[in-house]
């Protein structure tokens, strides 16, 4: 067997992909947050959670690599670095950063064939949603809201994924902010001066309710409110970046944008 055997996922997108590319039997420790695949929560053990971790527990795995993401991430890596174990921190934000990452997960866990395949199939898939809104009569203007307060609009790879969807992200210049607090809308105002025909919510870890949004202040006239288009794409959908968002995210957010473009 080439490859790490003994793998601790610190967030869910490595345990999905390892899963689908058939090395499940590698992971002895995942995050607390994970929910996909669904089996996963039921055959391993919950290390961690998304900025605190259980060091100890899981040096007692005996992992050779940890797989984490982002600099949220990065006192846990230096603790365990410092413990002797290897860690990959990954760091990646858009859709190609995505792809690329099922890419090189596979290669550094020694199955670099099964992985690119997936990957590939992968791009078919936003392809094939790329060609469908091309085809559409109008592309609406889109808020893609991942918390709400303070609201914070969406990162990267979901404002990509709404221009494959077909609509155009109505905060482009936000999207390429790394961080979290750098996308925070000191303004909520401007959202409807910028004036959505979509509003997509994604509250990471709590439902999104739109009776709430549409009671903003000032934001009653805006066109997605007047119009009842506001939208739940649950987060494990569409904000871990991972496979999720590039099939079943996705896919939520253009069969709402495919239904809106063809209505009178």
């Amino acid at each position: 067997m080439i490859g790490p055997r003994r793998i601790v996922c610190l967030t869910e997108e490595p345990t999905e992909v390892l899963y689908a590319l058939g090395a499940e039997d590698r992971i002895v420790g995942i995050s607390g947050f994970t929910v996909r695949p669904p089996r996963a929560r039921k055959e391993k053990p919950k290390v961690s959670a998304f900025t605190s971790a259980k060091i100890d527990e899981i040096l007692k795995l005996q992992p050779d690599f940890v797989v984490g993401f982002s600099d949220i991430q990065a006192d846990i890596a230096a603790e365990l670095v410092r413990r002797g174990v290897e860690v990959w921190i990954s760091n990646h934000r858009s859709v190609d950063g995505i792809i690329d990452y099922v890419r090189r997960l596979g290669a550094l866990v020694g199955v670099a064939e099964q992985a690119n395949e997936y990957a590939d199939g992968l791009q078919r898939g936003l392809d094939a949603i790329a060609n469908r809104s091309a085809k559409l009569s109008r592309r609406p203007r889109v808020y893609f809201e991942e918390w709400d307060e303070p609201p914070i609009s969406g990162i990267r790879w979901v404002s990509e994924l709404i221009a494959i969807a077909g609509g155009d992200d109505i905060f482009p210049e936000r999207a390429i902010e790394p961080l979290a607090k750098q996308r925070i809308l000191e303004d909520p105002l401007e959202v409807a001066r910028r004036a959505p025909d979509i509003i997509f919510g994604s509250w990471c870890g709590k439902r999104f309710r739109p009776e709430k949004v549409a009671q903003r202040p000032g934001w009653k006239d805006i066109p997605a409110v007047r119009d009842g288009e506001l939208h739940e794409v649950k987060s494990p959908r569409i904000l871990q970046p991972g496979p999720a968002a590039l099939s079943d995210g996705v896919a939520d957010i253009a069969a709402i944008i495919q239904r809106w473009a063809g209505r009178d």
